[in-house]
């Protein structure tokens, strides 16, 4: 009989058998029973154990296991400790994984590519940035050539920790091997660019995924949306979104988040809005972040309802931060909800929300604005126990904030504390003191002119005083300067002089002017400043002398002063004045910038004179000045006027391709000339391109549409376009529920015509002598002359008295289908009413002889010969005789 003595390798493969079926506990049975058999289990065996528990995730009884045969000097392949490495990272017990990797050198071990790999990914996810590049590079030493998702993980950490030329580095060595990156290591790089504003690089990088034909994923396209709202390319922001969505990538917030920053950057408020809605309707949880930004488009748009309800709501998620806080209390403060502002100062002492310099400057206004001292004063020592950690930028900060809240003192006190405090400083306190003590005022005005650039911080505070409205304490300021022997900048001077002209008080203007030329020659700001001051205050005359003036002393044509005096001729129709200064200053080769040629054109537009309109155009082009999009906009309006459809066109296709986005008004421009035209397609075409181009339609647009279908009469597509319209919140006016008048009466549909007249009266909007013109017209056309004459006394109902076409019209409805007795019926009662042209004379002439009144006829033949007017002999009384409708 054969006697079989078991041996380790026996039971070896049936531990690797029962660790591949899962089956642990007969392996550890099996182990043990090794042991009874007085086998003694080597490395492979133990390993193998070790495998089955690593395979299976039992961590516990696996590191208990290890610890047991490490103190038998028993050590694990590198490929065990892989294993339990990779286990252990699986379930993300990192701190395991470094465990296992520094028992691998303390056994004198030679980690493999692999152990690499799992070691430096450990060391990644715990943030241990310095240990990672420690085994990175003993990895490269060792001859490993690390793989991409190595590098991925390293390139993100770097750049996590600011470390950001590191993270270039590695990124540039891991090119430079020729390894193809990841979406996930050029996320980071394109982060990474973003963040150092370094754009140019991130499209390279663009550029080289597109070559490698690497497909870009959403962060990626987040991060692209991000960078072309950086550099202003809104239209491409927005088709890359669009991209992202058809390619049914767009799932994250922050992708979303991304194209509202992108809108709210440019002023897009309601494209912002656009995106939040479609994360609504799509269940997209809002970040702190995102609502912010809604705070910001709702309260950019003043819509106080929808601002409180968004706050209300971020309250409920998470605790607002200084800035939301900030952005609501300055909103209440512009609508001057002063109820509401104090609330929620409240609410953010009682929440002890921290404060940031913004916040603390916006609860300091509401404090003073409602005389609240004690608070304010409690706030600002609130404010003063941070001194001094202040820099000189803070504390200028808090000087201002203390002149607001009128501790003067305090503020004098917060100066002294700044070592060498310079003019800006000092420019400080004087503005406070100019709004509370002249003789102290006068004393820091001459510290400051003791100061290098004195005179220059004076200017620029005479500047501001008059932009903000204080042009009482600039003058003061002036008369001080002159007074100490300072001569101020004439732009300082003009500031002030502006100021005044804009509230309209010309003396006070003209004697700032006569002490500036009283101090020396005066420039030509100031010149122009004064210019613009007679025109606001309408003596274009005086305005005019002094531009010759400024010639007569040798001053160069200035384009803005030739603007300002070409707008005020225009307005107050002195065109020819305003040809001769126009054609004047192309004589003189002035040096006209975009905003005069504008100011040119418009001028011929305004006074009929097209042609030169045009000419002055061909002029601007040839001279190399650059057209706006006013100028595109008042060229269509030449054409358009001038009946030159084609050339508007041109003008229209110019704007497009050199203007990044055209306005509603071109598009308003077109579609009107369009309609004018009869060419209804293309207005129409024109009108829905708008939407795609970003634009909602106003209800101008909405009109000059409306009127274009109204002209051939489409009433089903007015009828259409007035429900858009309301649902785009335009309410109608006169001119809308003219054009519905129009299409009605067109298609000949006459009671829906006069609905829409009742409609107008139900609405509260009058109706004018031209939607009953409209009506009678069509009536007298079609020979209803009964229903034209009821819809005109419906007319006079209204209180509206008939105007001399309206009289022409029924009066020649009349006398065409023989109506005699009603033709001078309506004669008598309308005669004294107006004042008769040639035609209601003729008119009256036929139908009196018709009669047999032949002296009647003679008197008004007497009259239209006083009057030097023509009689109209081919009227013939019952021209257009038809059945009348009763």
């Amino acid at each position: 009989m054969l006697c079989y003595r078991p041996s380790v390798m026996a039971y070896t493969i049936l531990l690797r058998t029962y660790g591949q079926l899962g089956k642990i506990r007969l392996a550890e049975q099996t182990f043990l029973e090794m042991l009874d058999a007085g086998c003694e289990p080597d490395e492979i065996a133990c390993g193998t154990l070790l495998c089955a528990y690593a395979r299976w995730g039992r961590h516990k009884p696996m590191i208990t296991f290890y610890l047991v045969i490490r103190r038998r000097d028993i050590v694990p392949s590198i490929a065990v400790f892989n294993f339990m490495m990779s286990s252990f990272q699986k379930q993300k017990f990192h701190m395991k994984v470094i465990y296992l990797w520094k028992q691998i050198f303390d056994a004198g071990l030679e980690p493999n590519s692999f152990t690499y790999a799992v070691a430096i990914g450990s060391f990644v996810k715990k943030g241990l940035l310095d240990d990672a590049l420690g085994a990175f590079s003993k990895m490269k030493k060792a001859g490993f050539v690390p793989k991409e998702s190595t590098y991925g993980h390293l390139i993100s950490l770097t750049a996590k920790h600011g470390r950001d030329e590191e993270a270039l580095r590695i990124f540039e060595e891991m090119t430079q091997r020729g390894i193809i990156p990841s979406n996930y290591t050029c996320a980071s790089i394109l982060a990474l660019h973003y963040k150092n504003e370094d754009y140019n690089k991130a499209l390279s990088l663009f550029a080289i995924m597109e070559e490698n034909k690497i497909i870009p994923d959403e962060v990626i396209y987040g991060i692209l949306v991000r960078i072309y709202g950086k550099l202003g390319l809104y239209e491409d922001a927005k088709r890359t979104f669009r991209d992202i969505e058809k390619l049914g990538l767009l799932t994250d917030e922050k992708t979303y988040f991304a194209m509202v920053q992108v809108h709210l950057n440019a002023g897009f408020y309601d494209g912002a809005l656009e995106v939040f809605n479609v994360m609504k309707s799509r269940n997209v949880q809002l970040s702190k972040f995102a609502y912010s930004a809604l705070l910001r488009c709702y309260i950019a748009k003043e819509d106080l309802e929808a601002a409180e309800l968004t706050f209300h709501d971020l309250c409920k998620t998470v605790s607002p931060d200084a800035f939301c806080y900030n952005m609501l209390l300055t909103f209440y403060l512009k609508v001057g909800l002063m109820d509401k502002a104090k609330a929620l100062v409240a609410q953010i002492r009682r929440y002890e929300v921290p404060y940031d310099e913004e916040l603390y400057r916006t609860v300091l206004e509401v404090y003073c604005r409602e005389g609240m001292v004690a608070d304010a004063e409690q706030l600002v020592d609130k404010i003063q126990c941070f001194e001094p950690r202040m820099d000189k930028s803070s504390k200028l900060s808090l000087i201002k904030l203390y002149g607001e809240a009128g501790a003067l003192q305090r503020a004098e006190h917060l100066l002294d504390t700044i070592e060498q405090p310079d003019a800006d400083s000092i420019g400080l306190i004087l503005h406070l003191y100019l709004q509370n003590d002249h003789f102290k005022a006068n004393e820091m005005l001459e510290y400051l002119l003791r100061t290098t650039n004195g005179l220059s911080v004076a200017n620029q505070l005479m500047i501001k005083l008059a932009r903000e409205g204080s042009v009482i304490e600039a003058k003061w300021m002036y008369e001080r300067l002159l007074e100490l022997d300072s001569r101020p900048d004439d732009s300082a001077v003009a500031s002030i002089i502006i100021a005044y002209g804009q509230r309209q008080q010309l003396k006070e203007a003209i004697e700032v002017y006569t002490m500036a030329s009283g101090s020396g020659f005066i420039g030509k700001a100031i010149y122009t400043s004064m210019i613009d001051t007679y025109c606001k205050c309408s003596k274009v005359e005086d305005a005019d002398i002094l531009y010759n003036e400024m010639i007569e002393k040798g001053h160069a044509q200035d384009a803005v002063a030739i603007s300002i005096l070409v707008n005020a001729f225009s307005k107050r129709g002195m065109f020819q004045k305003a040809e001769l200064l126009i054609f004047d200053s192309f004589k003189g080769n002035a040096k006209l910038d975009t905003v005069a040629y504008n100011t040119f054109i418009k001028a011929m537009l305004d006074s009929g004179k097209l042609p030169s309109a045009i000419e002055i155009y061909d002029r601007m082009i040839a001279s190399g000045v650059p057209p706006s999009m006013q100028t595109y906009n008042t060229m269509i309006s030449v054409y358009g006027q001038g009946g030159k459809l084609n050339k508007a066109i041109e003008m229209f296709n110019a704007a497009q391709s050199l203007i990044e986005s055209v306005d509603e008004k071109a598009y308003t421009n077109m579609i009107s000339y369009y309609g004018k035209a009869g060419r209804i397609q293309e207005a129409s075409i024109l009108f829905g391109k708008i939407k795609e181009d970003g634009i909602t339609p106003g209800k101008i647009c909405y009109n000059a549409m409306l009127n274009a279908y109204a002209t051939v009469g489409l009433h089903n597509e007015v009828e259409e376009l007035f429900k858009a319209m309301e649902r785009d919140n335009h309410s109608p006016d006169s001119h809308t529920y003219l054009a519905l008048i129009q299409a009605y009466t067109k298609s000949q549909k006459y009671d829906d015509a006069e609905k829409v007249i009742r409609r107008m009266q139900a609405s509260n909007i009058s109706p004018t002598n031209r939607h009953f013109h409209v009506l009678i017209s069509a009536f007298v056309r079609e020979g209803y002359v009964s229903d034209a004459q009821r819809v005109y006394n419906l007319m006079k109902q209204t209180g509206l008295e008939p105007d001399l076409a309206c009289c022409r019209i029924m009066l020649r409805a009349f006398l065409e289908y023989g109506l005699v007795d009603e033709g001078m019926g309506f004669f008598e009662t309308t005669k004294d009413l107006i004042k008769p042209d040639g035609f209601i004379l003729s008119a009256a002439v036929h139908l009196f002889e018709e009669l047999g009144m032949q002296d009647e006829a003679g008197k008004i033949l007497d009259a239209i010969n006083l009057e030097g007017l023509v009689f109209l002999r081919n009227l013939k009384v019952g021209s257009k005789l038809r059945k009348i409708k009763s």
